[in-house]
């Protein structure tokens, strides 16, 4: 299994505040802003080079990001890897024994495939997979 660098996410309590410091301030190139349903969220990539920064937004109390928030501020969210295969991937790391959020994939941003593995098998840190889809 290939795993590569993609992006990392950061919950932030005001994307355009947010944006005057990563666009503004550092001068880095950022993506549309787009609304993910699914989880309740508006992102926003930030170009860095190989991997971006996604800028995270609640759009509603209940959503992750906004609960994230609520139990430890604003700031890093998750880091996310980009797999060929997600399904694989997933079986691969359930096999041995690793604890996951998602047991199948879900639409995330960007029109891509993703699934979450539990912190609690990853030393804390929330981690995403990302399979870009296909056709």
């Amino acid at each position: 299994m290939k795993v590569v660098l993609d992006h990392i996410g950061i919950a932030v309590n005001d994307l355009e505040k947010a944006l005057g410091f990563y666009r503004d301030g550092l001068g880095l190139d950022v993506d549309v802003t787009e609304d993910v349903p699914s989880q309740a969220v508006r992102a926003h990539f930030v170009e860095t080079g190989n991997a971006k920064l996604e800028l995270l937004e609640a759009t509603s109390p209940e959503s992750p990001i906004a609960r994230s928030i609520e139990r430890r501020g604003a700031g890093l969210h998750h880091i996310t890897f980009r797999v060929n295969d997600l399904v694989e991937a997933l079986d691969y790391l359930r096999e041995r024994g690793v604890q996951l959020i998602d047991d199948t994939p879900r639409n995330g941003a960007e029109g891509c495939l993703v699934a979450f593995v539990h912190p609690r098998s990853t030393h804390g840190v929330l981690v995403e997979l990302k399979q870009e889809k296909t056709g």
